[in-house]
């Protein structure tokens, strides 16, 4: 667990100040409040705040008031009606925050999703933790030779221990450096009295792209699935990913049916062309259709096949 002493040490009171409330409530989610899911090697997701449930989608849908007036079953089929159709803004009704710790390249990418609120740590402010993210050995892929954003085959040897030596020792030197320019003071740099130190605005700079940040994220949870549909996927950098796995099942928890109905029109889902379903009509009345005489690059058709479980 990454949480620092103080953010510990705020749990229990947190856990045991909650208040009677009218409002729709999770047990499942309640359990989980507060309570971090560690991540990469220092990081973490936790829930801080939710407001609504699966109901709240329903009732959105049905501009109703109270529970009770439909069978769940109903519920149920409407919520997926709603995923299935791409009608949006009744999951928009339904809103959560998280408290995430993640490296500061994997929080610019994230900071692309921009229908969110987020406040970030400040290093104009405060001094960043000495917490850098190395990958474990496994993650340290070569480029892919045909995507420009994916990995290839592990590296091994020699190469790789020396790959680590270098993520390892350049993120040691910068915050030593970033450090010294504070002049802030730590066991291996004490103070020095006679020196003002660069300010905290300006000194930031010199830290390298794994140092940790932190932020409180809250998006509604139309945007939120966007998010998934990203982050969660296959194909998705593996650092972000795994902060998207825990945020899945933390949905999961908080609005069961909804995330059911997500990995089944969504995320497990794919999307035919109008030119991709003329070519399946034709395939479905028998006929042999190939690349060259489909209509589409090479790159839809592999798409296309691929989707399919084909090879060519």
């Amino acid at each position: 667990m990454s949480l620092s002493e103080d953010q510990t040490n705020a749990i229990p009171a947190a856990r045991e100040s909650g208040q009677p409330t009218l409002r729709a409530t999770v047990p499942a989610l309640e359990a989980r409040l507060y309570e971090p899911v560690s991540l990469l090697d220092h990081g973490f997701v936790r829930v801080i705040d939710y407001m609504g449930d699966d109901h709240a989608i329903v009732q959105a849908a049905r501009v109703s008031y109270g529970r009770g007036t439909k069978k769940v079953s109903e519920d149920t089929g409407l919520i997926r009606y709603l995923m299935r159709h791409r009608h949006t803004t009744p999951f928009e009704m339904c809103e959560i925050k998280f408290h995430v710790k993640l490296p500061i390249f994997v929080a610019r990418q994230w900071i692309r999703h921009r229908m969110a609120s987020v406040n970030e740590y400040s290093a104009r402010y405060s001094v960043m933790d000495r917490e850098f993210y190395i990958p474990a050995p496994a993650q340290l892929a070569a480029q892919s030779a045909l995507n420009r954003q994916g990995r290839d085959a592990v590296l091994e040897g020699t190469e790789a221990e020396e790959v680590l030596g270098l993520l390892r020792d350049d993120a040691e030197r910068c915050y030593r450096d970033y450090a010294w320019m504070l002049n802030e003071g730590t066991e291996e740099n004490p103070a020095d009295p006679t020196r003002q130190g660069l300010a905290r605005e300006l000194a930031r700079m010199n830290l390298t792209l794994n140092t940790y940040t932190q932020w409180y994220w809250k998006t509604d949870l139309h945007n939120l699935f966007h998010f998934l549909a990203l982050r969660a996927d296959s194909h998705a950098q593996y650092e972000i990913r795994v902060y998207a796995e825990a945020m899945l099942e933390i949905v999961d928890a908080w609005v069961p049916v909804a995330a059911r109905a997500f990995r089944d029109y969504r995320l497990g889902a794919v999307s035919f062309s109008a030119p991709m379903m003329a070519i399946l009509r034709r395939m479905l009345a028998g006929e042999t259709v190939a690349q060259p005489d489909s209509g589409l690059s090479v790159r839809e058709w592999r798409e296309m096949m691929a989707s399919l479980g084909g090879t060519d």
